[in-house]
């Protein structure tokens, strides 16, 4: 299983569920939230992407077409004891909860749930001593508060696309340092949609020109060739 990448960021989530329309819903509702999401409708999908790709986070449903999700979970932390997993299922027995906990998740939230509750959940792991998430990045007159989603630049807020923010988060985090492209697609971009040649320049451009219209300080520069680089002007 590839480990996770430090510092990096949008937070790239792989979601367990056999339910369609459920499914959908969940990748709706967690991209409004700044996350990319992978979605896998059973065990034999799910074990493909995590040999693949490095996951910030986990949600995982126990009533699959191809076993329990529990035995995903006790494979997963047979070799990686730190990757953030939400169990959510209709199982609500006391006897499920503490299998599942015992098992290895994180937290366990029980169908029918609030989409609000379950990003709230997941920032919250997050945000635990060593996970991915951070507070609050800054660079010259511009902020980010990357629980909130909120920016600021010169104190005041200033509003962005959901995925404007991602990205302004991935340079964020390694402000100073080339963000390679591929990476950057790779956080901003789930892997089953397909990517339209140019739309990661777009992006780019699109958020350049944001920026330098509220007045930020920092500036985005294209590495020719290899990718994307944020800093104050020298």
């Amino acid at each position: 299983m590839i480990g996770r990448r430090e510092g990096l960021a949008e937070m790239r989530l792989l979601a367990i569920e056999d339910e369609p329309e459920l499914g959908v819903l969940l990748r709706t509702a967690l991209e409004r939230g700044g996350f990319a999401v992978d979605l896998a409708a059973n065990l034999a999908e799910a074990r493909d992407f995590l040999a693949v790709v490095g996951y910030d986070a986990a949600i995982l449903d126990r009533a699959l077409p191809d076993g329990d999700g529990i035995a995903l979970l006790r494979e997963i932390r047979r070799s990686d004891t730190s990757l953030p997993i939400l169990i959510l299922t209709a199982r609500d027995g006391p006897e499920d909860r503490v299998l599942g906990l015992d098992s290895g998740a994180d937290d366990y939230l029980v169908k029918p749930f609030h989409m609000p509750e379950l990003v709230a959940r997941l920032r919250a792991l997050l945000r635990r001593p060593n996970a991915a998430l951070g507070i609050t990045l800054t660079l010259g007159n511009l902020a980010l508060d990357t629980v909130g989603r909120h920016i600021r630049i010169n104190a005041q807020d200033v509003s962005f696309t959901p995925r404007e923010t991602s990205m302004l988060e991935i340079l964020l985090r390694q402000q100073g340092s080339v963000v390679v492209r591929e990476i950057m697609e790779q956080r901003l971009y789930s892997l089953d949609r397909e990517l339209g040649s140019n739309a990661l320049e777009v992006l780019v451009h699109r958020l350049r020109r944001r920026l330098q219209e509220a007045g930020a300080t920092p500036v985005i520069h294209t590495i020719r060739g290899v990718g994307y680089l944020m800093a104050e002007p020298a």
